[in-house]
């Protein structure tokens, strides 16, 4: 069954069916989807089930009701590499997938548009995460059972009550992790000798990686719903350009142990490291060391060993680890084509994987939109017009799809009006007026840089933790917090007129769980209440469909006033007006008054419909 494409590219718009651009405003679905939901507790086995995640079927119509009344049109779909293929190379769950199926049709049903987004958080759950089976660790000879023992991991299920919230980012830093993505996208690269079944181990990954979403695919064709695929949630640099190995890469936890790469390396091998620690997100040395694999294990499972070790990387002289080549991960090592090269993480690995991964999907689903992202606050790609055609001379339908969070509320879950920190410089911002304005310009560059290029915007997360301030929200209801921070953010995406879907929706969230995911809490509903949380800081008015060009778009939380200007042409203009923002109903005040507004307060619609072009402006505030 060919499925007719709901959406088109133009420039640095989507535009429907009717021709009208479009703004997707929507949610993730769900942060509890990176678990199983068999067995219970996110136990480190592999023989799991994910049926049911996001949610029961017989529950959907329930929870899919509810998105389409706070007003999302678009779902960011979470699945895993790991769900789909757990028990083995090449095996997939097709009882999961089945349920995928069925669980997308419904979302079909209440109007819905989805993309697969295909997630992964420092590569597994065995090294702290979420997204790959345990067997692409043992293919490359790790023992998945010692992750935390030989420091290699820090995970929940190794440290138990020890473990710090928010600390899942310090495995960016850990030797797992840090491995698996650098052979993931740079193995023939910087790991030419090492082969899984006579295959290279970078090509071996990717092409059962890409084999797995290209059968997803398959098996969900039918689901008109679905319009495209994300193709690696934020993907990481691992080892690679790192400057030497005595460094390691950026910070992303509040405080911990960084180790070097070379410690990494060291220690996953059998020997005792002394790591430092940090405290502010790396910004200061912390007092005393953590030791790492104090009993001297090895990660490696018998006839294996590191495979840095094994390119030349580092050795062992007399019983001690010695660094031999500390830049190795800078430039393309000696014999191989272009030796010496600089290397970039994003050009060289990064854009070849995704346009690989864009190519096999959209041979037979040419109809797919692609939500491509770069380095989660970091480095992005740039997608040329030559990019954007596939190797048959069709176009490539390519989003650019960024994240940002406000870093200091996220990593300390607490909330402060007056402080933020860029997401770029980490430089501090003070004052309730000027952490506005930051944030805003903010959002602003991740939209403005791939329109510069012509390709259109998106940010695929953003959100705030619900728990901050230690929880207090659970306890008093209020959470006047929370809205006022994700109030600021949409200020800022409306002024953008950029796409975005909010982190996250778990259906199983609870108050003491939160989305059972190394203590994070950011769903937007709990299970415990059976209701949504802060939902005037993330349902508000907006345009969702322009007949015409979108000039600006503004709401007042203060005043309940929505004000959206627009170049006007001939059709039908969709806007969404909650009923929470007004319980006593509307009044609409529309310049020109030629145009014919109607209005439904039940499906919290608003059309404005046009014969002839030019600009306009329409009002909405609560009727008096």
């Amino acid at each position: 069954m060919k499925i007719k494409s709901q959406f088109t590219l133009d420039g640095v718009y989507i535009r429907d069916q009717d021709g009208r651009i479009v703004l997707f405003r929507g949610c993730n679905l769900g942060g509890d989807s990176k678990i199983p939901s068999s067995p219970p507790g996110n136990s480190l086995n592999s023989n799991v089930s994910f049926v049911g995640r996001p949610f029961p079927l017989d529950e959907a119509d329930t929870h899919f009701s509810r998105l389409a009344g706070w007003g999302f049109t678009l779902l960011r779909f979470v699945i895993t590499w790991e769900a789909v293929e757990h028990e083995g190379p090449g095996i997939y769950d097709e009882g999961y997938l089945s349920y995928l199926r069925d669980i997308l049709k419904k979302a079909e049903a209440h109007g819905f548009s989805v993309f697969i987004d295909p997630h992964q958080d420092v590569w597994s759950r065995w090294t702290g995460g979420d997204g790959a089976p345990r067997w692409t660790l043992e293919a490359v000879g790790m023992d998945p059972d010692r992750m935390d023992e030989t420091g290699a991991a820090y995970t929940m299920e190794g440290q138990g009550d020890a473990y710090k919230p928010m600390s899942w980012g310090l495995n960016y830093l850990r030797y797992a992790a840090a491995t698996m993505n650098t052979l993931f996208f740079a193995g023939n690269t910087f790991a030419p000798g090492l082969f899984v079944q006579g295959v290279p181990i970078q090509d071996w990954l990717q092409d059962h990686f890409i084999d797995a979403m290209r059968h997803t695919a398959r098996r969900i064709k039918d689901c008109a719903s679905v319009i495209g695929f994300g193709i690696f949630n934020e993907p990481h640099y691992g080892f690679i350009g790192l400057p030497h190995v005595n460094g390691h890469g950026r910070i992303t936890a509040p405080s911990g142990a960084a180790p070097s790469a070379f410690q990494a390396m060291a220690s996953a091998s059998g020997f005792t490291q002394r790591v430092g620690r940090f405290t502010l997100v790396g910004i200061l040395p912390s007092f005393g060391a953590e030791v790492f694999n104090p009993n001297g294990v090895s990660l490696f499972l018998e006839g294996h060993s590191c495979p840095w070790k094994g390119a030349g990387v580092w050795d062992v002289i007399n019983g001690k680890p010695v660094i031999k080549k500390p830049t190795y991960f800078t430039a393309i090592p000696s014999g191989q084509t272009g030796e010496g090269t600089p290397v970039s993480f994003t050009d060289h690995f990064l854009k070849p994987f995704q346009k690989r991964f864009m190519h096999a999907l959209s041979k037979k689903h040419s109809h797919y939109i692609f939500f491509a992202e770069g380095v989660p606050m970091g480095e992005r790609i740039s997608w040329s017009a030559e990019d954007r055609i596939r190797p048959d001379g069709k176009p490539l339908n390519i989003v650019d799809a960024s994240h940002w969070y406000e870093g200091l509320t996220l990593l300390t879950k607490q909330w402060r009006a007056w402080l933020c920190a860029d997401s770029e410089t980490n430089k501090p911002v003070f004052g309730v007026s000027r952490v506005k304005k930051s944030i805003r310009e903010q959002i602003a560059r991740l939209a403005g840089r791939p329109r510069s290029e012509g390709t259109p915007a998106f940010l695929g997360e953003f959100g705030i933790p619900f728990d901050i301030g230690n929880k207090k929200s659970f306890s008093t209801g209020d959470y006047s917090k929370q809205e006022e921070a994700l109030g600021i953010f949409y200020d800022g995406i409306d002024a953008a007129f950029l796409h975005s879907t909010i982190w996250n929706y778990s259906a199983s969230n609870t108050n003491k769980e939160g989305d059972f995911w190394n203590t994070e809490d950011l769903s937007i509903y709990c299970s415990d209440t059976n209701s949504g949380r802060a939902v005037r800081g993330f349902s508000r008015p907006y345009a969702l469909a322009i007949s015409g060009t979108p000039i600006e778009m503004h709401f007042d939380s203060g005043t309940r006033v929505f004000i959206f200007s627009w170049e006007a042409e001939p059709g039908t203009t969709e806007l969404y007006v909650p009923s929470h923002w007004y319980p006593e109903g509307w009044h609409i005040k529309i310049i020109p008054t030629e145009s014919t507004v109607e209005t439904s307060i039940e499906d919290q619609r608003v059309l404005v419909k046009t014969t002839s072009s030019g600009a306009m402006r329409i009002q909405i505030a609560p009727r008096s």
